[in-house]
């Protein structure tokens, strides 16, 4: 997990390196597409109830990211990717301990 973290890492800070060059898209896609899957995997471990801060907090970060991509603001929407991510990541790890509190 942490090799992974690090390669998002990497990607957002090439992405102040590309911003204009035509690259931003690419890696908004591919950070954006990490946030949604991880943040469909939070909804099924039930982070809307475990970690609901987490949760939306990831939800809305993401919408927004994906609003400032339909207006080709690809810094931003990488930023907001990003802390989509992370907080994604937040709700799955809060979420996993309180089932694993539950005895399951």
């Amino acid at each position: 997990m942490a090799k992974h973290s690090l390669v998002l890492v990497a990607l957002v800070a090439l992405a102040g390196l590309a911003g204009s060059s035509g690259c931003g898209g690419t890696i908004y896609a591919i950070t954006a597409t990490s946030a949604a899957s991880k943040l469909q995997t939070a909804e099924s471990l039930g982070a809307e109830k475990y970690a609901p801060y987490e949760y939306w907090f990831a939800k809305e970060h993401l919408a927004k990211a994906m609003e400032e991509a339909s207006s080709a603001d690809y810094g931003d929407a990488i930023d907001f990717a990003d802390e989509a991510d992370e907080a994604a990541d937040k709700a799955i790890k809060l979420s996993r301990q309180a089932h694993e509190g539950a005895g399951r």
